[in-house]
């Protein structure tokens, strides 16, 4: 593959294809003058940079990505992000071909010579590009061509002529800002450009092994809960670390058999697994809110030997909301009237882990008949991460401007809330907290 260099390498090439050419062809004594080939912007050469107003110039006005070499290499990066291959950059490069020529038909004769010598050279030879580029050919200014790679790369160039009308070379003079000149259109392609960074090569395959494995894809359906064991499996309850989430479907069973839960892979024992239930307790360590939930076969391959996924059912998902518990109020102030502020500790299962947004939930209970009941909402500042980088189990709320009285309490943790306790006519009755 070639390197960055490539782009320039190309021009040159062809600029010296032309330039041999027409020496071979004696041009200049065809039309009586001295003749320079260029690569410049045609602005330039019509501001009088040019060494010579008899001129061929090449330059290059456009690359596009080629469309055939463009998915070649990838993907690029593993699982961990890691670099396992470079992929080329794929080229078309564009060119426009155009005679400057101040006496009649100089012009012409530039172009018809240039046309020909590109007819002729639909291929650009590898030891053609070697000698253009070798250091013995190039200017000091641009020895560097040399190190392109050029040469060497998988795919040789191809130059080709390129259909283009009348308005699409009437707007390239547009956007040139200087006056027509005799031109045509070329393509050369492809030009692979690969960068040198390092990649991570995996050890080879020492043996090949063949391991059946009957297909049998898993279904997920429903996702229940049960608070304890002897309780009532339910659907629509609110799901608490601790609780055992009930997973149904068909064709999950399998040894060994593991749940993904929003990412961890946790072992199932086969007495809690069925063809059409699975049965985890669920752990500490997840955070509240939503969760994803997979079941996954698997078979253990390699010595020794480890469990690989093999099958994964479809994602279901439920909300594991937070657990409330020891509420504190310390510092009660009057600040004006009948409004207080105060400071409330709670303890929170699961921790509550860094950046989850967390907010405490008042809402005021015990009051006389027609009277209208205060709620209020306290967000945990996120400024409290920045000294507490790892989950947190207590939460400190400041709260302020409430209002005397007995209030429920409950704690929103990435927009899954902690539950109410309710009396045995269904009212809720705590967990709450006094504040006067």
């Amino acid at each position: 593959m070639s390197t960055a260099l490539g782009i320039a390498s190309v021009t040159q090439v062809l600029k010296n294809l032309l330039n041999n050419g027409l020496i071979e062809n004696n041009i200049s004594t065809v039309i009586g003058t001295t003749v320079a080939v260029s690569s410049l912007p045609p602005s330039l050469i019509d501001q009088g940079t040019s060494a010579t107003d008899t001129q061929l110039n090449l330059f290059l006005y456009r690359a596009s990505v080629n469309t055939g070499w463009n998915n070649v290499g990838y993907p690029s990066r593993d699982t961990r992000g890691e670099l396992v291959n470079n992929p080329p950059l794929a080229l078309n490069l564009h060119y426009l071909l155009t005679a400057f020529g101040d006496v009649e038909l100089h012009a012409e004769i530039l172009l018809g010579y240039g046309m020909q010598l590109l007819h002729e050279t639909p291929v650009l030879e590898r030891g053609r590009i070697r000698q253009s580029l070798s250091v013995a050919n190039l200017p000091a200014n641009l020895q560097a061509l040399s190190g392109s790679e050029l040469a060497d790369q998988i795919e040789m160039i191809k130059v080709t002529p390129e259909p283009i009308n009348a308005e699409e070379i009437s707007k390239l003079w547009t956007a040139f800002q200087t006056r027509y000149r005799p031109s045509t259109a070329y393509q050369a392609t492809v030009l692979l450009i690969e960068s040198k960074k390092p990649t991570r090569s995996p050890l080879p395959v020492r043996e090949t092994v063949l391991y059946p494995f009957p297909f049998k894809q898993p279904v997920l359906e429903k996702v229940l809960s049960q608070v304890s064991a002897g309780d009532p499996i339910l659907e629509n309850q609110q799901i608490l670390v601790g609780h055992t989430l009930v997973l149904r479907g068909h064709s999950l069973k399998r040894d060994p058999l593991h749940v993904l839960l929003s990412g961890a892979s946790i072992l199932i024992n086969q007495p809690d697994a069925t063809d059409t239930e699975v049965r985890l307790v669920l752990p500490g360590s997840l955070k509240a809110g939503i969760q994803g939930v997979q079941v996954v076969h698997s078979i253990e391959m390699g010595t020794p030997a480890q469990a690989r996924r093999i099958v994964e059912s479809n994602l279901l998902s439920f909300v594991l909301s937070p657990d409330l518990n020891n509420p504190v109020v310390s510092n009660t102030n009057n600040t004006s009237g009948n409004l207080f502020s105060a400071d409330i500790s709670v303890d929170v299962s699961p921790a509550v882990h860094p950046y989850q947004r967390a907010i405490l939930l008042l809402n005021q209970i015990n009051l006389p008949p027609g009277s209208t009941p205060a709620s209020y909402s306290f967000i945990l500042p996120t400024t409290f991460w920045d000294s507490n980088t790892s989950p947190v189990g207590t939460l400190p709320f400041e709260v302020t401007g409430v209002l005397e009285g007995d209030y429920l309490i409950r704690i929103q943790v990435d927009g899954a809330e902690s539950p109410l306790t309710t009396n045995n006519v269904g009212t809720f009755n705590g967990p709450q907290i006094n504040i006067s």
